[in-house]
């Protein structure tokens, strides 16, 4: 019905002076009545023309914008519902409040959190522990390049191969790298550690200001953010597995070296005694 009325309407905007030529002269050869009201029977007979039209458009628009008005008042009808729905189930505003709310009580925890993370628990009091002891507490990665220097000047250096026999060295030099390395790794690890509390900072921040759409992607983002946390875990607890073992292996070394030692003294001892 809308299409067909829209084709009509195009159809008499474009003979539009057709029509008007068509209404003058059907107003000059329409017989004139005894009496034209108010003496202009062209006037009364345009007039009357329009009407006539007036009567077919109304007759042809009427029946559609009814129609259209209650198609508009069905979708209005949906919308209401929609929103309803939304409001008072979905996204109640009582329930959001609530969120928000536990949202800054959580922050609360987390700056308590970070606080006793950030006491301070320095405890050397010569100059070389103490300085070795402060670049590994820095939580400072540009710090971790002074470390082996440092760790050299408290735990010496690796002895010269004229006082220690090469498989002796061998293993100080394992342990001292194991022991650097899980000091390195423990910079890099805290330093990562407060940048995913300021991370966590500022998605709690976002939480309680957004939007209920927004909410899921901000824990999306803190859902990446633990599986990366859950992942730089696995890298300390791996650092302390290899400290483990590199504990482990000294202990062997030293059985075997122990057994070698033993092994050199029986034969000194029998050469002593066939020289007797």
């Amino acid at each position: 019905m809308f299409g067909i009325l829209q084709q009509v309407l195009g159809w008499c905007w474009e003979h539009r002076r057709a029509l008007i030529a068509l209404l003058l002269v059907l107003a000059l050869v329409t017989p004139r009545p005894a009496q034209a009201q108010f003496g202009f029977p062209i006037v009364a007979v345009i007039v009357s023309a329009l009407n006539a039209v007036n009567q077919a458009l109304t007759a042809v628009i009427g029946g559609a914008l009814q129609i259209m008005n209650q198609t508009l008042g069905t979708i209005r009808g949906i919308m209401d519902a929609v929103q309803n729905l939304f409001q008072n189930v979905v996204y109640p505003q009582a329930a959001i409040n609530r969120a928000r709310g536990l949202v800054g009580s959580v922050m609360g925890f987390y700056n308590q959190i970070r606080a006793i993370a950030q006491t301070p628990v320095n405890s050397a009091t010569l100059a070389n522990p103490r300085q070795l002891e402060q670049t590994a507490l820095s939580r400072d990665p540009a710090r971790i390049g002074n470390l082996s220097a440092q760790f050299q000047a408290l735990y010496q250096p690796l002895p010269p191969a004229s006082d220690a026999s090469p498989p002796a060295r061998n293993v100080m030099d394992m342990s001292d790298a194991a022991a650097q390395a899980a000091m390195k790794r423990a910079i890099a690890i805290d330093a990562i550690a407060d940048q995913e509390l300021k991370a966590a900072d500022q998605m709690l921040a976002e939480l309680q200001t957004a939007a209920p759409g927004t909410a899921s992607m901000i824990g999306a983002q803190g859902s990446a953010w633990l599986v990366r946390s859950h992942a730089y875990t696995q890298a300390a607890l791996a650092d302390s597995m290899r400290l483990r073992t590199i504990d482990l292996a000294n202990a062997g070394a030293d059985m075997k070296f122990n057994a070698g030692y033993a092994a050199s003294t029986r034969q000194d001892a029998g050469t002593m005694m066939r020289q007797r």
